[in-house]
């Protein structure tokens, strides 16, 4: 997408976070706008949708619901925080069992201590009661013993169940710190950490890859006239059309308010095409419908760009290129499939 579309799309959501601090009459604060463009954008359906409860039941978001809904889903801080907790369950998990193992070991060492006593002396008596009371006692040490194990082998199996569900947790923080919510597809920041990571697979000696940039045909006017839960609905079923139609390994992310970024390992140009254009067919073959109403709202398509990885590229002369083709296909008329072998063509065609 062209620096001028991308201007055009970002002041509009600016405007739009202008007007809903102005028609609740906020502060207008850094956090406050971001915290409304990001509702414009529809880049957090969490948030969305607890803005849309909020101004439901009240008619309006004050400024103690911006504040504490900005904490809940924008705030820095929230993952950081939710880290340390994790961390601080492990740490408490983790000397809990060294206690555990230090008192077992203590108990082992002194049963240790206690068995070489008993059969010292039971190698010196002869009277049969002394010698029944050193194994009576003997037994008693063992029975000890074997109860300080069986104790510390459950307090093991439930300090192991604690640990994978911590574990499970920190996945979970991080699989959300990765993931854009409305879409379920990667983010822009896991993005710009694959890419970088394909590039240097690359040029390692590693295979190549292909990189296809979509971008949905007049969205913002899908907003303006239906509502961005409309919108949402729109880029859920994009979303939907490309997780349906890539391999296992291929990496799509959410790239921007509308556009999405695929990396496609091992691909050709050629049959990074195929890819785009099948994912091109499959959001075309959907009708779009208004769930509130039933209303049919006609069909959404999607414009596609398409660069593979050269020997020189970095993420900018990539991403670029992909960008450029994107853009051609925007001015084609749209609905299209371009790639950079296309614009070269053109530009011959011009010469």
């Amino acid at each position: 997408m062209s620096d001028s579309d991308d201007h055009k799309r970002t002041i509009g959501y600016g405007a739009s976070a202008i007007n809903y601090i102005k028609k609740n009459t906020l502060p207008a604060y850094p956090r406050c706008y971001e915290l409304w463009y990001t509702y414009s954008a529809g880049y957090n359906q969490g948030l969305n949708r607890a803005i849309n409860e909020t101004i439901k039941a009240n008619g309006r978001v004050s400024t103690e619901e911006m504040l504490t809904l900005y904490g809940r889903f924008l705030s820095p801080i929230r993952l950081g925080d939710r880290l340390d907790e994790v961390g601080t369950k492990v740490s408490r998990e983790v000397e809990e069992l060294v206690d555990s193992l230090k008192l077992s070991a203590d108990a082992t060492s002194d049963y240790g201590t206690a068995l070489e006593r008993a059969v010292d002396k039971i190698k010196s008596v002869s009277d049969p009661k002394k010698l029944q009371h050193y194994v009576t006692h003997l037994v008693k040490s063992t029975q000890s013993a074997v109860a300080s194990n069986r104790k510390l082998e459950s307090q093991l199996l439930e300090s192991k169940k604690h640990i994978e569900n911590l574990q499970s947790s920190l996945e979970a923080i991080r699989y959300e710190s990765l993931t854009d919510e409305l879409t379920t597809l990667s983010n822009r920041k896991h993005f710009d950490n694959a890419i970088e990571r394909a590039i240097e697979k690359a040029q390692t000696g590693g295979a190549g890859f292909a990189l296809l940039m979509t971008d949905i045909d007049h969205f913002k006017k899908f907003n303006d006239t239906y509502g961005h839960q409309t919108g949402d609905q729109v880029l859920r079923l994009v979303a939907l059309a490309v997780k349906q139609n890539i391999k296992a390994q291929d990496v799509a992310c959410r790239y921007g308010g509308e556009e999405f970024a695929i990396i496609l390992p091992q691909e050709t140009l050629e049959s990074a095409s195929e890819i785009g254009e099948r994912i091109r067919v499959a959001v075309m073959s959907k009708e779009l419908v208004k769930r509130s109403t039933g209303e049919n709202l006609g069909r959404v398509s999607i414009s596609v760009g398409i660069a593979t990885y050269q020997g020189t590229d970095n993420v900018h002369s990539i991403v670029s290129r992909a960008d450029e083709a994107l853009y051609a296909a925007k001015n084609a008329g749209r609905n299209l499939v371009k790639s950079e072998k296309d614009l070269a063509s053109e530009q011959t065609d011009v010469a």
